[in-house]
């Protein structure tokens, strides 16, 4: 994977967001990491939660701050987008992160204000990367599947690796008769809801269940987080499922149809379909929800793709505001998101949507 940064440039949808802001004192700070510097004069602990497809940047994050705050420690609980927002709505966290948007008609927003003070809580995008479907297929190298292929694997109308539908999308490939034996998440996961709103609206009906952070059906192998996910999956004998790119390296990725080509999981491919994407004017203030466009042609674009969010209160104690805007401002930075997508191989994010997420993160106060 190609891991340089991206070039930035904006879609129709992302670039409005950039229209009135003018170059300031906070988008100065953002291009040097959120105001670090080894003399800072922070110091405390954070405490986060969420997403474990997170955690590779999530590390590098970390390790970057810190060096440049050494009084501040951040800890970091990868233990799934669901238990990332409980804990936040619950007030046992400082921040979460989330790889998919709080869901309004779960009540996840309202707790979120709760937890908040009566405040509609911040929610914006920190991490972009692809959604690999991984496979375990001996003597099978390269395997293309479409969304609609990808819809009956999953809920169990396909059941041989065999069967004519993917024979027919991989011509002079050689498929075993091996059973298929699909793996989904254990846990409440973000990349679960993303990779079932793909199903739904990119198969064309073959997937007949709305996207949700729970896995919708009782089949296959059930695994916990993206490590559980990738394990089962490695240990498996024809076994197929969906992880982060970023922690699948090992494992063997399919390329999925997109218009009239297949396409591999790349970072450029996710910056591509996130670029194609409007954000979701429906949401409240400091809320920066992108709405995934998962039926894009864009060429070289990959719709299976998760935007992870970063989800945080506006007001804190005094000392605690500081660390979460220092935090937060710098993990949006265009130095964090170059760190990220070293360590993870993501995307960062385009500019004007960083800016946004950055403009957001900058007027955290305290109470």
């Amino acid at each position: 994977m190609n891991r340089t940064a991206l070039r930035r440039v904006a879609a129709p949808g992302i670039a409005a967001l950039a229209l009135g802001l003018a170059v300031s004192a906070c988008g100065a700070s953002n291009e040097n990491g959120g105001g670090s510097s080894s003399d800072s004069k922070l110091s405390g602990t954070l405490k986060g939660a969420g997403s474990s497809a997170q955690e590779a940047a999530m590390d590098a994050w970390r390790a970057g701050f810190q060096t440049d705050n050494s009084k501040v420690t951040v800890n970091y609980d990868p233990a799934g987008s669901g238990a990332g927002v409980e804990q936040f709505n619950a007030g046992a966290i400082d921040f979460a992160g989330s790889d998919s948007a709080l869901d309004a008609e779960k009540g996840e927003v309202d707790a979120a204000k709760q937890r908040c003070g009566g405040v509609n809580a911040l929610e914006v995008p920190n991490y972009v990367s692809p959604i690999a479907v991984v496979y375990n297929l001996q003597g099978v190298d390269k395997l293309q599947l479409s969304p609609a292929t990808l819809g009956k694997i999953f809920s169990g109308e396909i059941k041989k690796w065999n069967d004519p539908a993917i024979a027919a999308e991989n011509d002079g490939v050689t498929l075993p008769g091996d059973a298929i034996a699909p793996v989904h998440r254990s846990d409440e996961s973000g990349t679960t809801k993303n990779f079932t709103d793909y199903l739904e609206k990119a198969s064309g009906g073959s997937w007949k269940f709305p996207a949700d952070k729970v896995w919708p059906i009782k089949s296959g192998e059930a695994a916990a987080q993206t490590s559980g996910m990738v394990a089962a999956v490695k240990a498996g004998k024809g076994s197929i499922g969906y992880a982060d790119e970023s922690q699948a390296t090992d494992l063997q990725q399919a390329s999925i149809k997109v218009g009239d080509a297949y396409v591999a999981p790349s970072a450029e491919g996710a910056a591509k379909a996130l670029e194609a994407s409007p954000v979701d004017d429906s949401r409240t203030e400091g809320d920066l929800a992108v709405k995934v466009d998962r039926t894009t042609t864009e060429p070289g674009a990959y719709p299976l793709m998760l935007t992870s969010y970063v989800i945080a209160c506006p007001t804190y104690d005094a000392a605690k505001a500081d660390l979460v805007k220092g935090f937060l401002s710098y993990v949006v930075s265009t130095d964090g998101q170059s760190k990220a997508a070293d360590n993870a191989g993501s995307a960062p994010l385009p500019s004007s949507l960083q800016q946004k997420a950055a403009e957001i993160i900058d007027g955290i106060k305290a109470k």
